[in-house]
């Protein structure tokens, strides 16, 4: 085990959960190297739940002690140690509310959408239809650059995709015959890329005493 390895920050995820992939969307752009602890939800380790109430995966726990638990400052935090390609935002006020409407109401609808059962009364096509809403707007925007926040790629980009993937993903055929072809130019660029291959492969349950696994 090497003394490098056991020195870099803990990230605790769970590999299809959207948030968790969005901080490695953000690890892996930046180049920053932690280790990774893949979570099964139903079985979290209490090494996690110690040190985060909100016991939900991302968390960050650097290597001073201090646990960062939102993914979107997961991500701030990356980009702050390297940012090559300038993606994080120098004005980010319009970018936080990007993620924020993306993070409030359309999750909302994706989570009711996805899993009608879990939500007494909760019609799937009707928080389908009320999804829509944001789908359009961010075809809207993508008709206009290629790119969510400006004339290149960037950490809206990211933090977007994976509840935009999600919901696609909920019904195929169905999204398939809407009228997105921007949004779907767009996920199919991200779907496709390095980026996202790199932050996807499968890993075992995380356990008490196995060897670091360096992420990054």
């Amino acid at each position: 085990m090497s003394q490098s390895a056991t020195s870099l920050p803990i990230l605790y995820s769970f590999r299809r959960c959207p948030y968790a992939m969005r901080a490695r969307l953000a690890l892996a752009q930046a180049g920053v190297a932690v280790q990774l602890r893949e979570v099964v939800l139903r079985d979290k380790p209490p090494e996690m739940l110690a040190v985060s109430s909100k016991a939900t995966v991302p968390v960050l726990v650097l290597s001073d002690g201090r646990v960062i638990e939102e993914s979107i400052e997961i991500a701030e935090w990356a980009f702050s140690k390297r940012d090559s390609d300038g993606w994080w935002p120098a004005e980010s006020a319009s970018f936080r509310q990007l993620v924020v409407s993306n993070d409030g109401d359309f999750k909302h609808n994706l989570d009711r959408y996805k899993y009608p059962d879990r939500y007494p009364g909760a019609e799937r096509e009707t928080y389908r239809s009320a999804g829509e809403v944001w789908l359009a707007e961010l075809d809207q925007r993508l008709q206009i650059s290629s790119w969510l926040a400006g004339a290149s790629p960037g950490a809206a980009d990211i933090m977007i995709m994976p509840f935009i993937r999600q919901f696609v993903n909920t019904d195929p055929q169905w999204f398939a015959g809407t009228r997105y072809s921007a949004l779907d130019t767009w996920l199919n660029y991200w779907l496709a890329g390095e980026l996202f291959k790199s932050v996807m492969d499968k890993y075992p349950q995380w356990q008490a005493g196995d060897q670091p696994l360096v992420f990054g």
